[in-house]
This record gives structure tokens, sequence and C-alpha cells, in this order.
């Protein structure tokens, strides 16, 4: 029986370490915000696009696969990650009009349409 209580108290003052460690390591264990941070933390900004990015776009070449997703190779030598790689499966090596909203800091295009072109 004393040894059974004995490991009960060494797994309680382990849990107790662990949790510790955790609370002192903080994020993403532990949020610890306060006044005015808080309450940014708990009031959602609407978030509004950058202007570049607002607008849509039409470009104008190759779409190739890049291991699980698809980039599309323009005439200038531009490579541009395609965001629907099921859309962009059938016209893999293919010449294509892509038109979508360009990501210019992901180098990212969110298509809205993918035509195939006449070579």
């Amino acid at each position: 029986m004393r040894s059974i209580k004995r490991e009960l108290l060494s797994c309680l003052a382990i849990s107790a370490l662990v949790f510790t460690g955790a609370y002192s390591w903080g994020r993403p264990f532990v949020e610890r915000a306060s006044g005015p941070a808080r309450a940014l933390a708990q009031e959602p900004q609407p978030q509004q696009p950058p202007q570049d990015q607002a607008k849509s776009a039409t470009f104008t070449g190759t779409i190739v696969r890049d291991g699980d997703m698809f980039v599309l190779h323009d005439s200038s030598g531009q490579v541009y990650k395609l965001d629907d790689t099921q859309r962009a499966k059938p016209f893999e090596d293919k010449t294509v009009k892509v038109s979508g909203q360009l990501d210019t800091e992901a180098k990212l295009i969110h298509v809205d349409t993918i035509e195939g072109v006449e070579a």
C-alpha cells in the first residue's frame, strides 16, 4: 500500500512539473495576454486584401506539376503557384490562360478559371 501511495505521489509531482514547465514556456500551450493585447486578441479584425490582390488578372503559360501542386510557367520565365490543383490537373503540360487574383508575396494565383489555348 505504501509503494502505491509513493508512486501516486511521484506521478503527481511529475505532472505538476510538466504543467509548470508548459505554463512557463508560454505559447502554444498557454496564451498569456492581458490588458489591451488581450482585447485585441479577442476581437477579430476585418481583413481587407491589399490593393494589388483585389483585382483579377489573366496569365498565359504552361502548367507543370511541381511535387503535389501545379505551377504556371509564363513566357517571361516567371513561375506562379496555382491554388486549385483539381482544375489545373487536366491541363498539365499544356498552354493555358489562367484568370485569377495574384498574391504577389507568395507568387500564388487564386484561380478563377483555366482555359486551354491553341499553341
